[in-house]
């Protein structure tokens, strides 16, 4: 029987080294996955200035910044996987009311931008663009900070 309490110890003693040492690597990872500030800036300014393209209502320049937009955003998530080596997922706790706004933000673009391309007051698009740049890049901060308090068990 003793060595049944012997072998039962060792065992609850490896249990609690394995989750000590899993509680670390999540402290680490939660160290290394926000991102950097200038990441949420690049976000922000690569949304206005494709939102922002649609005031010039050339489809030419609407189409190039598509394309620098898109190479953008290629390149963000290029370089946030290989700094972190994972991609979080759009199902995170907290993050729906964050991409609510978003949605919203969107909904208050597609409508601003239909009126300044109907009336030709390209300062209403550009201006609901920059408004779109700046929540995007609000939201983006957020949303890291929310992911980094998950891993830390804060949520």
């Amino acid at each position: 029987m003793t060595s049944t309490l012997s072998d039962m110890e060792s065992d609850e003693h490896d249990a609690r080294t394995q989750l000590a040492a899993l509680r670390s690597d999540r402290a680490a990872l939660a160290d290394r996955v926000l991102q950097p500030w200038w990441w949420d800036v690049a976000l922000g300014a690569l949304v206005f200035l494709f939102f922002g393209s649609y005031a010039t209502r050339n489809w030419l320049l609407i189409a190039a910044a598509l394309a620098v937009f898109l190479l953008g955003i290629y390149g963000l998530v290029t370089y946030y996987r290989r700094r972190t080596g994972l991609w979080p997922s759009a199902d995170r706790p907290g993050l729906q009311p964050l991409l609510r706004l978003w949605l919203a933000c969107c909904v208050a673009w597609a409508v601003a931008a239909g009126l300044g391309m109907s009336f030709a007051m390209p300062w209403l698009v550009a201006g609901v663009s920059a408004a779109c740049g700046v929540v995007v890049t609000v939201l983006s901060r957020r949303s890291g900070q929310l992911f980094v308090a998950q891993l830390r068990g804060e949520l």
